[in-house]
């Protein structure tokens, strides 16, 4: 098993920095990013939740993981623009 790292800043997952498994679309795209593996590990407290740059406090750090997030699913799965968007309703590039 390899060793979780923060998508975010790096930091490696340690009995001081908790790591948070995030999907990267969430509510009605939760079970997709699930499906397709769109999902990545955050700090909890600086990273996920509560930093100044955190993804749920930060709307450039939630668009930066939503291109990484669309990028990621159209190279994986061979799908052009359309066909992402077709799966989760928008185009973030």
């Amino acid at each position: 098993m390899s060793e979780r790292v923060c998508w975010l800043c790096g930091k490696h997952e340690s009995p001081y920095n908790r790591l948070d498994r995030h999907h990267i679309f969430g509510g009605a795209y939760r079970k997709k990013s699930e499906k397709y593996g769109l999902v990545v590990d955050l700090c909890h407290d600086s990273c996920h939740i509560f930093g100044p740059a955190a993804v749920h406090n930060n709307k450039h750090t939630m668009l930066r993981l939503h291109k990484y997030g669309q990028i990621k699913a159209q190279v994986e799965n061979h799908w052009t623009m359309y066909d992402f968007m077709r799966e989760f309703g928008k185009n973030y590039l």
